[in-house]
């Protein structure tokens, strides 16, 4: 469960995914998981910082780039700039995107790193044989094969056998296990948790954290006073969530550090293939070189398109970014967050996307915005009415809201993201049931026939849409943040401040009085590519 009372300071991540490919669908669904976690933490008053990135250094980057006939700093910078580009595309309130093959500053906080785990009795040399994953970029005991293949990607390990300096991971196995059977390390959910310690219960072997500089190219971070070696991309890439804040900077960026890994109960939200790393391997690096641990470790599943795992050899690799240019960002998020179990294993599928879209943002949505909109133009000359009291209606209106605001908050601090989503869609049913029980079309041509009590009626109805409008859009602002922003603008108001959570989802902040703004229909069926 996330606190919101723990710390004045919160540090999101994603994993920095290996760049040797374009990003796909999965990627998109890290990052938009992510970006929620980090926007309520700001809505919550925390300071926030969210960083992701692209993990250079591994050895199957320099097999792409092989084949491809390209220099690896070439293929590296090349994709990287399209993962950083899907993070834009979907609106990620990102303060930093990092680069582990090009920003010296990285490589100075993995040397420190290292030598403080050397320093700590932990680094040792020795010959290693065993099988190695090159897509994994790890190694494999034969009982962890299925049929002598790697169980994440189903292909066959290579045999390897040379000098390697490892990790005395053997060592923290009492301590990890206290760790986590306590949630001083929370890992989420708790079918991910039993599955690590069961893990480390079977005892913990010590684990290879350099490669030769012939077998990696000459691709990586050299080995601090052993230019031979070549430190294990693993090991690099971790050490990315400590270098992003400064972590062994002499300068004043060493503050974020301070601030956002010793004080901030960092949380990093990963995919279920990477849990052995950021569960494991991970905290007992943390341990040997004397840093905290993160608080959290948020496992989200596979996403599998239509029942079939994700291949490029099968053909069904989805382009998030050309799912972006024909539906827009904000539908695209709202699929991933309201379709896909936040912590469980989720399926793609074109068709649902487009009915997702047609039924829940355009009809339910996209519709009581520009027809509420539309009414106050029509009947109230622009301006949002003052309400004349509540009716049974109103007031049953009114508790969905409360309730509603309060689920969301709910759902979010146990990450359930989908859940949390699927909440605000119940309020917006809620609303468009009241206009067709309220009929403010009615109302109006009683009122034009002189019932006073009808004016009074449709003033109410009309205040009342709004204000729930206004509390949708405050809702969604972690999930859809331009579509909440969109919903305010129209409404001829703003969002609330971003530290303004819970106060602003309390009923009846809308000013009477201020214009509203009609503009271009959300998520118009007509013509998709215009809901960006």
């Amino acid at each position: 469960m996330l606190n919101p009372n723990e710390a004045s300071y919160r540090y999101v991540t994603t994993s920095i995914p290996y760049v040797n490919g374009k990003p796909h669908i999965g990627h998109a669904l890290e990052y938009v998981q992510a970006d929620v976690l980090a926007r309520w933490a700001r809505l919550r008053g925390y300071r926030v910082r969210l960083q992701t990135g692209a993990d250079e250094n591994a050895l199957k980057n320099v097999q792409a780039a092989q084949k491809e006939g390209v220099s690896v700093d070439a293929l590296v910078a090349r994709n990287a700039e399209r993962f950083r580009d899907l993070a834009t595309c979907l609106n990620l309130a990102l303060d930093n995107f990092i680069r582990t093959s090009v920003e010296p500053a990285h490589v100075v906080a993995v040397h420190k790193f290292w030598r403080a785990c050397a320093a700590h009795g932990d680094i040792y040399k020795k010959t290693y044989s065993g099988l190695y994953c090159v897509n994994c970029e790890q190694f494999y005991e034969g009982e962890e094969l299925q049929n002598g293949l790697c169980p994440v990607h189903e292909t066959r390990p290579e045999r390897v056998e040379e000098e390697n300096y490892f990790f005395r991971l053997s060592r923290y196995q009492q301590a990890l296990l206290r760790h986590i059977e306590t949630d001083t390390l929370q890992i989420v959910p708790e079918t991910r948790k039993n599955e690590v310690l069961s893990f480390i219960r079977r005892g913990l072997r010590d684990f290879s954290i350099s490669r030769s500089h012939q077998r990696a190219h000459g691709w990586g971070i050299p080995v601090p006073d052993d230019p031979q070696q070549v430190i294990y991309v693993w090991f690099d890439a971790l050490i990315n969530y400590i270098s992003g804040l400064g972590y062994g900077a002499s300068d004043p960026r060493s503050e974020l550090f301070d601030r956002y890994w010793q004080s901030g109960a960092p949380i990093h939200v990963i995919g279920k293939d990477i849990t052995r790393f950021h569960a494991i391997y991970w905290p007992a690096m943390l341990l040997s070189a004397g840093i905290p641990l993160p608080a959290i470790v948020l496992v989200h599943g596979f996403l599998t398109v239509n029942g079939a795992k994700i291949s490029k050899s099968k053909g069904n690799v989805i382009d998030p970014l050309a799912l972006v240019d024909q539906y827009g960002a904000e539908a695209l998020r709202y699929y991933l967050l309201r379709k896909v179990p936040t912590t469980a294993d989720g399926d793609f599928s074109a068709t649902e996307l487009r009915q997702s879209y047609d039924s829940e943002l355009a009809n339910q949505l996209g519709n009581l915005l520009n027809r509420t909109v539309r009414m106050v133009e029509r009947y109230q000359d622009g301006a949002i009415p003052t309400p004349h009291g509540q009716t049974a209606l109103e007031e049953a209106l009114v508790q969905t809201a409360a309730q509603v605001a309060a689920q969301v908050e709910a759902e979010l601090s146990e990450f359930a993201l989908h859940k949390a989503t699927a909440a605000i869609w119940t309020l917006i049913s809620a609303a468009n049931k009241y206009v067709v029980d309220v009929a403010p079309w009615n109302l109006a041509q009683a009122s034009a026939n002189g019932d006073e009590q009808a004016t009074q009626r449709l003033a109410t109805s009309l205040y009342t849409t709004a204000e729930a409008l206004r509390l949708i859009a405050e809702l969604l602002r972690p999930f859809l943040p331009h579509t909440a922003a969109a919903i305010a603008r129209q409404l001829g108001t703003a969002l609330a401040r971003e530290d303004a959570w819970p106060a602003a989802l309390q009923w009846g902040s809308l000013t009477p009085g201020i214009l509203v703004q009609a503009e271009v229909t959300l998520f118009p069926k007509a013509h998709i590519g215009a809901a960006k």
